[in-house]
């Protein structure tokens, strides 16, 4: 079973034309971003000129939001920490949990609004949302968590989530950050109905943090969560982890610059859209509707849209698709939109159409192609086939070396950053092949899904 797929099937990059919404941007080059507030905004296709014989095109549409030069003007969190205390927490596991709590505590201010939420069989809220105004109040509260019972994890994030509200802000990062080593086993507990959860968390523009800790928790259920709800995931395979991650996940926190991202995509005659790889969109027609909660300063968001083109269209330029994205602006505090139109080249010569490959693009559209097949493997080894599943794995391996070859060299090269990325995916793709095992799998299926979540939503750590 082959997952390898020439380069001359993925076809993509168009030369840009740009016109500002509220951002003035007019009279920039054809090629330039397009930039509204503190976010720059780039949309390419894989290919400059398209095969007028029709096939697959790969639109990328990047987001970047400047990094601040001054962490004193930070936007202000409102945080729910949502701590499992069930009994399989006792010992280090929980003194490692109230310690992460303490760090992340230590990182916010009186600007910064907090609660705090413990479960069990039942859920405490140990402290509700209100502004920051006694650490050490706080931290006491920690330092009394003790663990025993089961765990009502959907009850404990609900929780989580209704303390959020009682002080949500478009101004401020609203966000629950949901710790736990277990299975959900009391009350709601499915990945599905954990997902809905996330989305309802969601379409209120709170996100969910979900970090699992240890080989006993449900990844399926903490990634779904925090994917439905545009957050990030985490697996730490010991306690000693935790500290790291919850200190990665409150820098995350603090550094978000833009946030209720809504990108709409019109598709122009002959593209098609088919799919958005790796995240959920709304797709009508030649209709395309995505939606972000959040997006960190410095940090890069592309979303990779397969398109369908028509065969037989005339040698020349065509329109390709009209963007309009909106969001709000944390350091303005006021709504940015930016539009552009994408447009390409139909010619006849395949040999010109190959050559106008944009790497950077293809580099990003193989990682998440690869993601893809990671996951289709962990479904093969969930249905007990280990030979198919190493078989996939390792081909997707060497897909991903192949691809970083011919992309990270010659003219146009991929960033380094790029090949780099592809790299570590092949690694983890032999890895993985080699540790399917039943002794392994509990381990290895964890990555895996943390490694996926990650490719799929540009996770930084």
């Amino acid at each position: 079973m082959s997952i390898m797929r020439p380069l001359k099937d993925i076809l993509s990059r168009p030369r840009i034309s740009l016109a500002a919404g509220t951002a003035a941007i007019l009279g920039l080059a054809m090629t330039s971003p397009a930039i509204a507030g503190n976010v720059n905004i780039t949309a390419d296709l894989g290919q400059e000129v398209i095969s007028t014989k029709g096939g697959k095109v790969y639109l990328r549409l990047s987001l970047k939001a400047l990094r601040r030069e001054s962490s004193d003007r930070r936007t202000p969190v409102n945080v729910a920490l949502v701590l499992d205390r069930s009994g399989s927490m006792r010992g280090r596991r929980i003194e490692a949990a109230r310690e992460a709590a303490r760090q992340a505590i230590s990182r916010l201010g009186r600007d910064d609004y907090v609660s705090l939420v413990a479960y069990n069989d039942g859920v405490d809220v140990l402290a509700r949302a209100g502004r920051l105004d006694d650490h050490f109040g706080l931290k006491a509260k920690i330092d009394r968590i003790n663990a025993g019972g089961s765990t009502a994890l959907h009850a404990g994030v609900s929780e989580g989530g209704r303390q959020v509200r009682e002080y949500y802000s478009g101004r401020r990062v609203n966000r629950v950050i949901l710790m736990s080593d277990g299975l959900a086993n009391v009350g709601p507990s499915s990945p599905a109905e954990l997902a809905k959860l996330g989305q309802e968390l969601g379409s209120k523009g709170i996100s969910v943090t979900t970090i699992g800790l240890g080989l006993s928790y449900n990844e399926d259920l903490m990634s779904r969560l925090a994917l439905a709800s545009d957050g990030n995931h985490a697996f730490a395979k010991t306690p000693d982890d935790l500290v790291e991650i919850f200190d990665q996940e409150f820098g995350d926190t603090l550094s978000i610059a833009a946030q209720d991202i809504e990108i709409i995509i019109e598709c122009h005659e002959g593209f098609r859209p088919k799919r958005i790889l790796g995240r959920e969109a709304q797709i009508d027609g030649n209709r395309i509707k995505i939606k972000l909660n959040q997006l960190t300063g410095g940090s890069e968001r592309y979303l990779i849209v397969e398109l369908e083109t028509e065969s037989g269209k005339p040698v020349g330029t065509t329109d390709v698709a009209s963007i309009d994205v909106r969001y709000l602006d944390l350091e303005t505090g006021g709504r940015e939109s930016v539009q552009s139109q994408v447009r390409s080249r139909y010619s006849q010569d395949d040999d010109e159409a190959q050559a106008s490959i944009n790497k950077s693009v293809m580099s990003q559209v193989t990682a998440q192609i690869a993601t893809e097949t990671s996951e289709r493997a962990v479904k093969l080894r969930d249905k007990g086939d280990v030979a198919g599943a190493r078989q996939l794995l390792q081909e997707n391996a060497v897909y991903l070396k192949k691809n970083a070859e011919k992309l990270g060299r010659g003219e146009g090269a991929a960033p380094a950053a790029s090949i780099s990325a592809l790299g570590a995916l092949a690694k983890e793709s032999n890895d993985a092949a080699a540790s399917l095992d039943e002794k392994n799998w509990a381990r290895t299926r964890k990555s895996m899904r943390y490694q996926q979540h990650k490719s799929k939503r540009q996770q930084t750590y």
